[in-house]
């Protein structure tokens, strides 16, 4: 079997990094729209940010506002396309899940994105799936290219 692995485009990397810039010293967050198979090709062709509804302090955790999620699922209804995926950035951090992270582990189904953020520049962003048990999280490889089929 292949290894896990997230495809999204370079524009679509740049604007996940371009939030976790803007919301530094808070972390940035959001949804990935696309498809996923069998828990192993996650295919982004939508990234939307998110307002981070997390209690203060948000230099440590995040909440994705709820109201965009169902917005969301409702627009997505009849198509092809779902909520695949969550991202958001560890400022000052590592691109690596945190205790806190494995603590949100709601929808095993879902893909993470995390972009490790240093004095307010993007660094590396990694791709985490959680593990069936939702124990921990196991790595994701990211494919930068066209969505197209």
């Amino acid at each position: 079997m292949s290894a896990a692995s997230v495809r999204l485009t370079r524009a679509q990397l740049r604007a996940i990094e371009r939030a976790a810039e803007d919301a530094y010293p808070e972390e940035a967050c959001g949804l990935l729209v696309g498809r996923a198979e069998h828990g192993e090709e996650y295919r982004v062709n939508a990234v939307e940010a998110s307002v981070n509804v997390a209690e203060p302090p948000r230099t440590r955790r995040f909440e994705v506002d709820p109201k965009l999620r169902l917005r969301l699922e409702r627009a997505l209804s009849e198509s092809p396309d779902s909520v695949i995926g969550v991202y958001h950035s560890h400022p000052d951090g590592s691109a690596k899940p945190s205790e806190t992270d494995i603590s949100m582990i709601f929808e095993p189904e879902m893909v993470w994105l995390i972009t490790a953020v240093a004095e307010g520049r993007a660094g590396a962003t990694a791709g985490w799936r959680p593990a069936e048990d939702g124990s921990a999280f196991l790595p994701v490889g990211i494919e930068l290219g066209s969505n197209e089929n």
